[in-house]
């Protein structure tokens, strides 16, 4: 059966392992997913992930969680664009999360990056999430 929100599935996954406070989450791997998860490695809410084939033609992520003093680094992650309703944004229009303090995933022209890199990158594009 396929998938109708890939995306959201992976963020589910990590909201619900850092509540189980697991190291390790696994996902169904996919180009778009893996980054995503560069944004947040990079953004520092994740230590890492690597792609892992578990048979031939099936490959999973696994995302290394991360923690300060036993507390998950990731407060709150949410899907903003969702299949049933897109979500776009001007440059202008890009909203802040937290008031600088998350920040929103967006896919731009020029691939997936961070709320921070498409303002100084000068484009906007869909929301994906956001992460505090």
């Amino acid at each position: 059966m396929s998938m109708s929100d890939p995306l959201g599935d992976m963020l589910t996954r990590i909201r619900n392992g850092q509540r189980a406070r697991q190291a390790v989450v696994a996902a169904p791997a996919s180009g778009f997913r893996a980054n995503v998860l560069e944004v947040l490695r990079r953004e520092g809410y994740i230590r890492g992930f690597t792609h892992e084939q578990v048979r031939p033609g099936i490959s999973e992520l696994k995302i290394e969680l991360k923690y300060v003093d036993g507390e998950p680094v990731i407060k709150e992650i949410a899907r903003v664009s969702k299949p049933g309703r897109r979500v776009y944004s001007k440059l202008v229009d890009l909203p802040r999360v937290y008031n600088g303090l998350g920040i929103s995933i967006l896919s731009t022209p020029r691939g997936v990056m961070s709320d921070n890199e498409a303002r100084a990158a000068n484009v906007g594009g869909e929301v994906l999430c956001r992460v505090f």
